[in-house]
């Protein structure tokens, strides 16, 4: 697994996991919100399984 998100991408990945496991957590949303272990991973990892398939990298290309 190669490395294909920048780490802003990753950062905001987190946090809107985050705030997805914490918000189905407390109740205020339904168990949808447990969807939010998705980012949560991708972002702590750094690899997207979205951005392979099709190609994509938010990281910035050496020189």
């Amino acid at each position: 697994m190669k490395i294909n998100e920048h780490i802003i991408d990753r950062a905001l990945r987190v946090i809107a996991g985050l705030v997805l496991i914490t918000l189905a957590a407390t109740g205020t949303i339904g168990v949808w919100g447990w969807i939010g272990v998705l980012p949560l991973v991708t972002g702590a990892v750094g690899f997207c399984p979205g951005y392979a398939i099709f190609g994509m990298s938010t990281c910035a290309t050496k020189k």
